[in-house]
């Protein structure tokens, strides 16, 4: 009788997973660029006005926030399109001068 537990199967691997890498390496920034940081302390900034504002019951400051994070995210979709963001060209430039990071 074949032991078909958990335990068994995990002590005892029978086959091989096949490794499936990227085509290329990812970029050496890590999503820290200029439009990635705008993005991101943008909406977290205008979700806690908003927060605010649900939380004191003034309905003009949660509207507020939402449209700033609304906004937020036009100026980081902006930022990334001027070449700010992930492989941007002005990205790319501060890489070559900064060493990568």
């Amino acid at each position: 009788m074949a032991d078909d537990t958990l335990a068994h199967r995990a002590q005892n691997a029978t086959s091989t997973e096949a490794m499936h890498l990227p085509p290329t390496a990812a970029p050496t920034n890590h999503g820290k660029t200029l439009a990635a940081w705008v993005t991101t302390y943008g909406v977290v900034i205008s979700f806690t006005l908003a927060g605010l504002g649900v939380l004191f019951a003034i309905v003009w400051l949660f509207w507020v926030g939402m449209a700033l994070v609304v906004a937020t995210l036009i100026a980081g979709k902006a930022l990334q399109a001027a070449g700010h963001g992930q492989g941007g060209d002005k990205t790319r430039a501060r890489q070559a001068r900064t060493g990568g990071h």
